[in-house]
């Protein structure tokens, strides 16, 4: 029996052998060829971009490889939208392009093409006097920072990208992104300063929110007495737990610099009486025991399987009997997400020299080896922002 509210996943231990069917494979291969060909073939799409019924799936797949196409200026139009702090100019009331242009220091001409391209994109909409105001997507992006703090942040990774051909043929290259995360490719990240850590732990708090607000939603933390939050950055996570539950204890686990950032901030939340922070590294420092259930908050992804495998025994150690984990990060192969897991974060992760995005049965089979059983699945509202692994020690 199950508690409401969690999927059990298959145990790998007791699941039969799969059955090998050489025709099935066969016949998705012939298919795949007549497919293939169909598509490429400029007299069939000629057919079908003009039949009834056909001609709206043709359409859509024409936007789809458009979109390929022109995926890159969508993002710099975004980065312009945020740098120019176009969103909060228009936040109150629609304006003319003119005033746009005059607030954002832009040429008249430039900025018409800036904002006509935010009206193609959702970011703004254009009203029948021609003032332009906030559209659904720029709406949305005002009211979560943490969305303009990664928008800002992948200007970095798009500078390592530049060159995608020599970017994967030289994977031990320095790149911008494994400077910026300084603890990736330290020997001793427990010795990194304030000012190697400040700006990563910066953004990372600007965008926890949003994912706090996830996992709260879908986990019962008032199930458990004391809660431990490895990685826990400047605290966002275990200050967002604790004034949503009061009886909760608190700990939280990081790098000394960082530990030091989280005590502020956690102290500024009025939850010191019930906090205690812990700097260290998680690889070679024991945890705190003491803590019935452990997070790891868009953690594990950031580590090679060799690191990621020590971490959880380390954790595995430290909790009691009985005591949980709880794995919060995009998966990849997550089905209406593989977009995020399998490209783009399996793109940045390459690019910070560290780390891999994992299915779930991955990480189901890394908890085994642990020490962890009872792994499950728990669900939560946007799969592509977030999935959840609880396990059981």
């Amino acid at each position: 029996m199950t508690r409401r509210g969690v999927i059990p996943l298959a145990d790998a231990s007791v699941a039969p052998p799969a059955k090998e069917i050489p025709h099935v494979s066969s016949l998705a291969e012939r298919w795949l060829s007549i497919r293939n060909r169909l598509l490429a073939n400029p007299r069939f799409q000629k057919f079908a971009s003009s039949t009834p019924g056909i001609r709206t799936i043709a359409r859509g797949k024409a936007r789809a490889v458009f979109d390929l196409l022109s995926g890159f200026i969508y993002s710099q139009v975004l980065l312009a939208c945020v740098r120019l702090d176009l969103f909060r100019v228009l936040e109150k009331e629609p304006l003319t392009l003119e005033a746009i242009a005059a607030r954002a220091n832009l040429p008249l001409d430039p900025a018409r093409r800036l904002l006509d391209a935010t009206v193609s994109l959702d970011l703004m909409c254009k009203l029948k006097d021609g003032r332009y105001g906030l559209g659904m997507n720029g709406a949305a992006i005002l009211a979560n920072p943490g969305i303009a703090a990664m928008v800002e942040h992948n200007a970095i990774l798009y500078s390592d990208l530049a060159d995608p051909v020599d970017f994967l043929r030289n994977p031990e290259r320095e790149t911008a992104l494994s400077r910026y995360w300084a603890y990736a490719q330290s020997d001793d990240p427990s010795k990194l300063p304030d000012e190697a850590v400040r700006g990563y732990s910066a953004l990372m708090s600007a965008s926890q929110p949003l994912v706090a607000s996830e996992i709260l939603d879908a986990y019962p933390f008032q199930n458990h007495k004391r809660l431990l939050d490895v990685g826990g950055g400047e605290g966002r996570f275990l200050c967002s737990a604790g004034e949503r539950y009061p009886n909760l204890e608190l700990m939280m686990f990081d790098l000394p610099a960082v530990a030091a950032r989280a005590e502020k901030n956690i102290a500024a939340s009025g939850l010191a009486h019930r906090s205690q922070t812990f700097g260290g590294s998680f690889f070679t420092d024991e945890l705190p025991k003491g803590a019935d259930i452990v997070t790891l908050v868009r953690i594990l992804h950031d580590h090679d399987d060799e690191k990621a495998a020590q971490l959880l025994t380390n954790i595995h150690r430290a909790l009691p009997p009985g005591g949980h984990l709880l794995i919060a990060e995009p998966l990849a192969e997550t089905r209406g997400a593989e977009r995020m897991g399998d490209a783009y974060f399996a793109f940045y992760l390459m690019a910070m020299r560290s780390g891999r995005p994992r299915s779930l049965g991955t990480i189901e089979n890394m908890l085994r080896r642990s020490g962890f059983s009872d792994v499950r699945a728990v669900p939560t509202r946007v799969p592509l922002q977030t999935s959840l692994i609880v396990a059981q020690r």
